[in-house]
C-alpha cells in the first residue's frame, strides 16, 4: 500500500484541515483509546440504550460482530442537533443541515458489514475512503473497524461541524478533508475500501481506480428506473464486479465544493 500522505493534505487547491495522525500503535490500541477516555453518564450518555439499539440492529439481520461492537461504541446523540437528541436512537434519518441527513443507524450498520463483508471474521480494514462526510458519524464508526479514515466532504459548513463533532472521540486514524469527493483521494490510494453517502448514476471511475485489488466500493446509485439501490463493486486481479442490493434513499452525489 502506498505511503500515507502528510497532513494537513491539499485537494483541488485547498488547504484541508483535519487532525495530525498519531504515531503508529497497534488497531487494538488505536481503537481501545478513545473509548476508555469517554466515560458512561446518564440518559442519551448511557451504555444501556446504545445496546438497546445494537440488539433492534441485530434483530434486524446485521450479523457481524465487529459493526455491533463499533455501533454500540459511538455516541449518536452527539451528531445530531440538541432538539433531536431524544431521537437519536432511533432508526431514522435526521436533518443535520444545508439539507444533509444523518444515515439511519441501520443503514450505516448495513453498508459497514458489506464493506466488511471481504474479510474473515475478526479481520480488521485497512484504509478506507468515506465520500460525504456530513455530520462525522459514520466516520467515527469506520474509524473503530478500519485501520485509518479519509472522509472527504464537499460543504464547508458541514466539515467543520464534523471537526467539532469529532473532537471529543479523539480517533487519531480518521482524517477528515474538505473537498470534491467525486475526484476521490488519489494521494491515499489504493484503498481497501470505498463507501458514499450520496447517491449518483453511476460509480465514478476515480472511485474505482483508487480501489485496491480485494476491495469493495459501497455505494447508493441511481437506477434506469430512477429509484436508488446500493451496488457494491470489488476489485479482483481481472475484473470489478458489480451486485445491485436493496433500495435505498440518500440524497444526491454532487461535484466542486460549496
Amino acid at each position: 500500500m502506498n505511503r500515507r500522505p502528510g497532513f494537513p493534505a491539499r485537494l483541488d487547491g485547498l488547504a484541508q484541515q483535519g487532525p495530525a495522525p498519531a504515531p503508529r500503535t497497534p488497531p487494538a490500541a488505536r481503537v481501545a483509546a478513545p473509548v476508555a477516555q469517554r466515560p458512561a453518564g446518564v440518559g442519551l450518555d448511557s451504555q444501556a440504550i446504545r445496546a438497546r439499539m445494537v440488539t433492534r440492529l441485530a434483530a434486524a439481520g446485521i450479523a457481524d460482530a465487529r459493526v455491533l461492537a463499533a455501533m454500540g461504541r459511538i455516541e449518536r446523540h452527539r451528531f445530531v442537533d440538541s432538539a433531536l437528541g431524544n431521537q437519536a436512537y432511533e432508526d431514522t434519518s435526521l436533518p443535520i443541515g444545508l439539507g444533509q441527513t444523518i444515515s439511519k443507524p441501520s443503514v450505516v450498520a448495513r453498508m459497514v458489514e458489506l464493506l466488511l463483508g471481504a474479510l474473515p471474521a475478526g479481520g480488521r480494514l485497512g484504509r478506507v475512503l468515506e465520500i460525504g462526510t456530513g455530520c462525522g458519524y459514520q466516520a467515527a464508526v469506520l474509524g473503530e473497524v478500519a485501520s485509518e479514515v479519509y472522509s472527504i466532504e464537499r460543504l464547508r459548513g458541514l466539515h467543520e461541524k464534523a471537526r467539532e463533532n469529532l473532537r471529543p472521540f479523539r480517533l487519531p486514524n480518521v482524517h477528515l478533508l474538505f473537498g470534491d469527493g467525486m475526484q476521490g483521494f488519489a494521494k491515499g490510494a489504493p484503498y481497501a475500501g470505498i463507501i458514499a453517502a450520496a447517491g449518483g448514476d453511476a460509480v465514478p471511475q476515480a472511485w474505482i481506480d483508487q480501489l485496491a485489488v480485494g476491495g469493495r466500493i459501497i455505494a447508493p446509485t441511481v437506477m434506469p428506473d430512477r429509484r436508488q439501490a446500493l451496488v457494491v463493486l470489488e476489485r479482483t486481479p481481472r475484473e470489478v464486479r458489480r451486485s445491485v442490493l436493496e433500495g435505498v434513499h440518500f440524497v444526491p452525489l454532487k461535484s466542486g465544493i460549496a
